[in-house]
């Protein structure tokens, strides 16, 4: 079976034929679609043009969990299948969560270009850091990535509340949206990007943040209005913001948020582990030999 890894990376499974293809080489990846039959795909979209490009194909496999880049009516209309893997990068993103809130609260940014520069004990009376013990953590989200969050804070002192599509009775630290974003000193997103949740995080809402605020993003760019979080953080409404994705991507240099001293920012690599990747890569063969066999596919989405 002819498997098309949409990655820079190479790797090897028993009765699979792997190739690789980084997500910046068109070129090569126009020449490898005729022949794919399963594509392991990462982040750079697919659309129905890439699927018209690749006749054999007959299963998208997404390594991760989101699956807004690929095109699913147009997968459902040509037969393609599409599957993902939920939770098999939960450990890493949660771990990358709970680093963006420590790295704001601390003024990373700051205090690595003043040393770079060789200034070393800061002047600046302002630039002190804080602590996550004490202080009010709010999840967008209850799945197992906001849940293994949400250990780690209470481990450190903090105090978690949630909020999720469905109530949790019984559980104290559910909240609905409003509520918990005028309760949180840092807000977390850990949902997936819908029509329902775009721009979730508009003005109005980030209004709602207590002063000095901090906002992290670990799951999908567009969940916060972008010209809105620029505005909120400029005028000091919020005290900094960690992120690991943005509305467009790759970010372009020429982003606002780059320019910002309160602002940690990753490329989308909060899943990037060896051990994700293990977890990756077990999952996706193992859906190939279902495929091959004709059984039912671990966590079909189309």
């Amino acid at each position: 079976m002819r498997v098309l890894l949409h990655y820079d990376m190479d790797h090897e499974e028993p009765g699979l034929d792997i190739v690789s293809c980084s997500e910046q080489d068109e070129e090569r990846f126009a020449e490898l679609l005729p022949d794919a039959e399963v594509i392991w795909h990462v982040l750079r979209p697919l659309g129905a043009a890439d699927m018209d490009r690749a006749p054999k194909l007959k299963l998208i496999q997404k390594l991760g969990t989101g699956v807004n880049t690929i095109d699913l009516d147009a997968a459902r209309e040509r037969g393609i299948a599409v599957a993902n893997m939920p939770g098999r990068n939960a450990q890493a993103v949660a771990e990358t969560s709970l680093l963006l809130m420590l790295a704001t609260l601390r003024r990373v940014v700051a205090f690595d270009a003043r040393t770079r520069r060789g200034e070393g004990w800061p002047a600046d009376r302002s630039l002190v850091g804080g602590e996550l013990a004490g202080r009010t953590v709010g999840l967008l989200g209850g799945g197992e990535i906001a849940t293994l969050l949400r250990g780690m804070l209470e481990a450190v002192g903090a105090n978690v509340v949630y909020t999720s599509r469905t109530r949790r009775p019984g559980d104290p630290a559910w909240r609905e949206l409003d509520e918990l974003l005028r309760a949180s000193d840092i807000v977390s997103v850990h949902i997936p990007l819908t029509d329902e949740t775009h721009h979730l995080l508009n003005a109005g809402r980030l209004a709602l943040l207590p002063e000095g605020a901090i906002v992290v993003n670990t799951a999908r760019g567009a969940v916060i209005d972008e010209p809105a979080l620029v505005a909120a953080l400029e005028s000091g409404h919020l005290g900094g913001a960690g992120l690991d994705v943005f509305e467009k991507e790759p970010v372009d240099a020429g982003n606002p948020l780059l320019a910002l001293d309160n602002v940690v920012v990753l490329p989308h690599v909060a899943w990037l582990t060896g051990e994700t990747w293990d977890r990756y890569f077990t999952v996706a063969a193992e859906n190939c030999r279902r495929l091959a066999r004709g059984d039912d596919l671990l966590h079909r989405v189309v």
